[in-house]
């Protein structure tokens, strides 16, 4: 696969600050707020909606992982099943607090084991971390890829630990998914509008798909996610826990949960949920 020198940022300052002292104030403040409080914990779902939504949750799950890890394998996803993951092959992946190295050694492993096309779409799921990734792991190398909600995705998560084992790495990854999208702007109004909405969302869509990611059920995981349109990008949730089993991890903890209607209310909404394993 070509190797290109650099990624830019393709996202508007609307999603997170387009300045270094923006970001760093925004991440200052979530340090202080939401600072780790687990320890030993190898992989999390985050969503990945702008910072103003969702960021927080983010960095709440990032800020637990392994803080010493070699490489921080980002998961991104808006791919559907029966497709190739797209591994983003740059050299280097711009933030406004700084480049983010690719580790160049884990993705050669990977692209052996697993066969993937070029990632040079712009793509919210992953470049929305980056600055956060950077942040809190400022020694620490990348390998960024998007997959798609199939049992393939089951696959790359295990592919991903054989590489880490064999390359003597110490690896997190991270999965980027937001839940359901509901509403007239999503064409997903089974339970008409209002607070009923909200609440079969909140008490059913979303929590059943979150308990799959607790209990780390990765096929339940990608059946819900798209017979229920309960995730935009489950398998990006099933890589991340599919790695933490192969480190014998059962269950995950789900450290923040809410809805993009608990910061802008509207008939139109998103689930977010942050969980570590």
């Amino acid at each position: 696969m070509k190797l290109y020198e650099k990624r830019d940022r393709s996202l508007p300052s609307g999603w997170y600050p387009d300045t270094e002292e923006g970001v760093r104030k925004i991440l200052i403040n979530w340090e202080e707020r939401y600072g780790k409080r687990e320890e030993g914990c190898i992989s999390g779902i985050v969503p990945h909606a702008g910072w103003f939504f969702s960021g927080y949750i983010a960095f709440s799950v990032m800020s637990n992982l392994s803080p010493d890890a070699d490489t921080i394998v980002i998961a991104g996803g808006h791919l559907p099943g029966g497709v190739s993951p797209m591994l983003f092959n740059y050299k280097v992946m711009e933030t406004p607090i700084g480049p983010l190295e690719t580790d160049l050694t884990f993705l050669e492993e990977l692209s052996g084991r697993i066969t993937f096309y070029e990632g040079t779409e712009a793509d919210n799921t992953v470049e929305i971390q980056l600055p956060i990734v950077k942040y809190l792991f400022p020694g620490s190398k990348v390998v960024a890829l998007r997959v798609g909600a199939g049992s393939d995705a089951i696959e790359l998560g295990g592919e991903i630990a054989a590489v880490s084992r064999k390359l003597g790495k110490k690896t997190v990854v991270v999965g980027s998914t937001d839940l359901t999208h509901y509403g007239p702007s999503y064409g997903f109004t089974p339970h008409g509008t209002g607070n009923s909405a909200l609440r079969w969302v909140k008490e059913v869509n979303d929590k059943k798909i979150v308990n799959a990611f607790l209990s780390m059920e990765e096929e339940k995981v990608l059946e819900y996610g798209n017979r229920n349109k309960a995730a935009c990008s489950s398998g990006a949730a099933a890589s991340a826990i599919a790695f933490a089993r192969h480190f014998g991890r059962s269950q995950g903890e789900l450290i923040s949960y809410m809805t993009s209607n608990d910061v802008y209310p509207s008939d139109s909404f998103v689930g977010y949920a942050g969980v570590v394993y």
